[in-house]
């Protein structure tokens, strides 16, 4: 019996059913259930909300979303191996949990959860930035989800939430505090996974904003901030040049030096530049 519910320990239920980490996919298990459960709590109030897992594994942040008084959780697991573990937990919160052998990066959410839906998840190492990506650029603003809770690797989390002028500053935190709040909510240990990853992990809480915090054309400013961020040691001037024969008069216009690189940008004045280009 466990702290939270009156299933086995994550570590009983891993030998019971041989369910060794597979590196190919990004698997690290979390074990410490009362761990799972303070995720889980990251995101709020539970009570009555219908939430998306992507990558449950054996269950354990599964059981903190259930036992935090999610109302629905919709787990997507690829690893047919993990769906015994999965099942025993469906029978004890009846009605609660719906487990999915998918692949997340091609499955269609809104089949299985009504909008507004939380998303929380260790995400896979392998397909995590890939998913954050998809879900931060839907077709519509705002998105079918009100917030995301996500598991990454130390490094990605910083990025997400860097600032202009730090070396962690990018695309990523251009796409994430473009139409969200985001912070990273607490820090983790290799030892807390099994097996133990080369690196730290990182919490990252964001919420939807009802809209965008400047105003810009979606796919403009992603065109733009992957053409500035890919040549980032070069003046924008020249990582930018093909997007129209008069950048440095756009840039200028957009309140930016034509000597800046890509990291020195603020949002705002990313979010200036893509109207600036967006006129034609």
């Amino acid at each position: 019996m466990s702290g939270i519910d009156d299933l086995p320990p994550l570590r009983e239920v891993i030998e019971a059913h041989g369910l060794r980490a597979k590196k190919s996919l990004g698997q690290n298990f979390l074990l410490d259930l009362n761990l799972t459960a303070r995720i889980a709590r990251v995101g709020g109030d539970l009570t009555g909300a219908q939430v998306l897992e992507v990558g449950p594994g054996p269950g354990g942040l599964t059981r903190g979303l259930l036992a935090e008084g999610a109302a629905q959780v919709l787990a997507v697991e690829k690893d047919a191996r993990c769906l015994p573990a999965l099942a025993d937990i469906a029978a004890a919160y009846p009605g609660r949990l719906e487990v999915v052998n998918a692949d997340a990066l091609a499955l269609d959410v809104s089949a299985h959860l009504t909008p507004p839906w939380r998303v929380c998840a260790n995400l896979p190492y392998n397909v995590g930035t890939e998913l954050l990506v998809r879900w931060l650029t839907p077709a519509a603003w705002p998105p079918p989800w009100e917030s995301l809770t996500l598991m990454f690797q130390k490094e990605v989390a910083e990025r997400i939430v860097a600032g202009p002028g730090t070396k962690a500053y990018g695309r990523l935190a251009i796409l994430a505090q473009w139409r969200c709040d985001a912070r990273i909510a607490l820090t983790l240990p290799p030892e807390a996974f099994s097996p133990p990853p080369k690196v730290h992990s990182a919490v990252v809480h964001l919420t939807a904003l009802p809209a965008p915090r400047f105003a810009a054309q979606a796919d403009v400013l992603e065109r733009v901030v992957a053409r500035g961020f890919n040549q980032r040691r070069k003046m924008l001037r020249a990582a930018l040049k093909g997007l129209a024969p008069d950048m440095g008069d756009r840039l200028r216009a957009a309140g930016i030096a034509p000597t800046d690189r890509a990291e020195q940008v603020s949002l705002e004045a990313w979010c200036a530049l893509a109207r600036e280009v967006a006129r034609g």
